[in-house]
């Protein structure tokens, strides 16, 4: 990713493309719309644990094939955290972002 900043604005989307990739993986229909206020853990999620899980993956390997940038979201440190940085989708981009930046840091 050399030369490339990757925002917020680009988090969101790579969260969203890998929902739309994990609802067609488990034959799903895409709910209605999805934005960074979308619920992905906790009441009102559009996922369950399973699929969390696939969303995770999925991420990972997008921000790996995508943008070649090795980082684990699932750590000790984003499962300790009192508030879950899995709650929406852009807690989860907020998320990735700080991850990324401290990882190449």
């Amino acid at each position: 990713m050399e030369g490339q900043t990757f925002d917020r604005d680009t988090g969101i989307q790579v969260v969203i493309a890998s929902l739309c990739d994990v609802f067609d993986l488990i034959d799903e229909p895409v709910p209605g719309t999805l934005d960074e206020n979308t619920v992905i853990v906790g009441e009102g999620a559009v996922l369950d644990s399973l699929g969390v899980v696939s969303l995770i993956v999925e991420i990972e390997q997008r921000l790996e094939q995508e943008y070649e940038v090795a980082v684990t979201l699932a750590s000790e440190r984003a499962m300790s955290q009192r508030s879950s940085p899995f709650r929406t989708v852009g807690v989860l981009a907020d998320y990735m972002v700080t991850t990324i930046e401290e990882d190449g840091a």
